[in-house]
């Protein structure tokens, strides 16, 4: 059954991933995200202060963005993440302690995973989609070959994904597509220039939400 925050995300299409930004570029950038129509932002744990970050991320933009936790390695941070405000979790793997605790807890989690065998058994542990990831290793085909016996199965692209094969990737049957600097460029960030991080966030959005129509 899919939940409310899944079918938002299959709506929205694209999750932001902010990885090693300080508290305030994170805040700032984020809401360069906001005003460019970017609504889901994941926090990786391998940030420093990645907790005090999605704490902050959830004071300050309560309902207009979903606040999740990345790179959720085991049920320590998992738990740590939940604590802090996490409305998702999202992982580079499959570890099903972190899967049992989110569903228990009532929050989607959203693993890593590459092989069939691993994404069938992410998804009969609980989890409510799966990254498919590394796609910018795997490729488009990779999606479209995977879809074919397992299409009842929600995926989040992850790697590889730019402005140009955006579109390309959702028609290929990707609910969602994670990106990392290709969307929150490092160079834009650190430099402030935050007005070129909305448009953008804005161009991607807008890319996205043509190929859900196409």
């Amino acid at each position: 059954m899919p939940s409310e925050l899944l079918g938002q995300l299959s709506r929205e299409k694209i999750v932001a991933i902010a990885r090693g930004f300080t508290l305030e570029e994170t805040l700032s950038a984020a809401q360069a995200l906001a005003d460019g129509g970017v609504v889901f932002l994941e926090a990786t744990l391998n940030t420093d202060g990645a907790l005090n970050i999605i704490s902050k991320l959830r004071e300050r933009f309560g309902d207009r963005m979903r606040i999740g936790a990345g790179t959720v390695l085991d049920i320590g941070q998992a738990k740590e993440a939940i604590a802090a405000g996490a409305q998702y979790l999202i992982s580079p793997s499959v570890d099903e302690e972190v899967i049992y605790h989110a569903v228990e807890q009532g929050l989607d989690v959203w693993p890593g995973a590459m092989t069939p065998t691993e994404i069938v058994n992410a998804y009969k542990a609980g989890a409510s989609a799966i990254k498919l990831f590394p796609m910018g290793t795997l490729g488009i085909g990779y999606l479209k070959e995977i879809r074919a016996p397992l299409n009842h199965i929600p995926f989040i692209a992850t790697g590889g994904v730019n402005l140009q094969n955006i579109a390309e990737v959702l028609d290929a049957g990707a609910i969602a597509v994670g990106m990392g600097g290709k969307l929150l460029d490092p160079a834009l960030v650190k430099a402030g220039k935050f007005d070129e991080l909305r448009d953008m966030a804005r161009a991607y959005v807008n890319r996205a939400h043509g190929a859900s129509l196409a």
